[in-house]
């Protein structure tokens, strides 16, 4: 079986994300290269916060990149300053790079490129990877396991079901920072689990609902591919949200995975209007069944120093924005 991440240089991204409009010789924002080991982004702008003294919905950022993995991305810090590169912090580094006067957002983000070690390989899996390189490869659209994390669904579910006290519950399996200030606050406000969720970051408490509509997201595609194994047309699959009705599907064998699927969930594509915290309230949309990987480079092969006997790839490769490398490598390696 292959393994990743078994060191933080295995898996290393840089993101894409175009900032050249955005670029100007003064603004309020200062776009920084954030360079970090271990830590997912969320975590290292709440440390950056911590350090600067700046509240964490000043920064700007694309994409939630991975903890285990050695990342790059561009952030922006409202009234950041240049002397911010000059931070002194285990794991992260910070790299100025201009002004402008808008924020780094979700838009900005164009795709990652994934420099990857592939290691417990055998022959037979070093055959196959090299059978495969250069070569347009269509891949089943899933979200990756890390959208999902512990239980990030399931404290999306108890969200949208309105169950504000079993969300908490699941949140507080965990232990952070975040943890300990809603264990405090219930400790003085016994009950308000509605204004406990408030205290986690308005971007997580939004991954949480997005990581359920994965979830059954992932499930209508595995459903849809076993039993259609041969037809490889590129359609449309649902993001169940509030503004989605079984009626909007025309493909007769996806309505009814989508009918089974939210009877199975007990859900209604309505219940991801949250009155009480309307912030999550969610529409839903479409995501493409297949993407491609186009560009699959082989850069080196040899023994493996980690794992007796075997050998490592390390491979490049670029994917879409919303696209993830964990899917890519077990298709792969199936």
């Amino acid at each position: 079986m292959y393994k990743i991440k078994q060191l933080p240089e295995d898996f290393i991204v840089n993101e894409i994300c175009k900032i050249d409009n955005k670029i100007q010789n003064n603004g309020q924002y200062a776009y920084f290269l954030l360079k970090k080991i271990n830590l997912n982004t969320t975590n290292a702008l709440q440390i950056l916060s911590n350090k600067f003294k700046i509240s964490l919905k000043n920064f700007g950022f694309a994409g939630n990149k991975d903890k285990n993995a050695i990342t790059e991305q561009k952030i922006s810090i409202l009234r950041g300053s240049k002397n911010f590169e000059n931070i002194n912090l285990n794991n992260i580094e910070l790299k100025y790079l201009s002004n402008g006067k808008e924020p780094i957002s979700l838009g900005n983000l164009e795709g990652n490129e994934f420099v990857i070690t592939v290691r417990n390989l055998n022959n037979k899996d070093i055959k196959k990877i090299n059978k495969l390189k250069n070569k347009s490869l269509k891949i089943p659209n899933l979200y990756g396991i890390q959208r999902f994390s512990r239980n990030n669904h399931l404290v999306g579910k108890s969200i949208i079901k309105k169950d504000f006290k079993k969300a908490i519950e699941l949140i507080l399996e965990n232990n952070g920072w975040i943890e300990n200030k809603i264990r405090a606050h219930l400790k003085n406000n016994k009950n308000n689990y509605i204004e406990a969720l408030r205290l986690i970051p308005l971007k997580t408490r939004k991954l949480f609902v997005h990581s359920y509509q994965s979830y059954l997201f992932n499930k209508i595609i595995d459903e849809y591919l076993k039993n259609n194994k041969n037809n490889q047309k590129n359609i449309k699959i649902p993001i169940i949200g509030f503004d989605f009705g079984i009626y909007s599907i025309k493909n007769k064998p996806l309505k009814n995975i989508f009918k089974k699927l939210i009877e199975e969930e007990k859900i209604n594509p309505r219940d991801f209007i949250t009155n009480h915290i309307p912030e999550l309230t969610s529409e839903g949309g479409f995501r493409d069944l297949f993407f491609k990987l186009e560009d699959l480079k082989i850069l080196e092969i040899v023994e493996d120093e980690l794992n007796k006997n075997k050998q490592k790839i390390k491979i490049n490769f670029s994917l879409p924005k919303s696209c993830y490398a964990t899917v890519a490598l077990e298709f792969l390696f199936q």
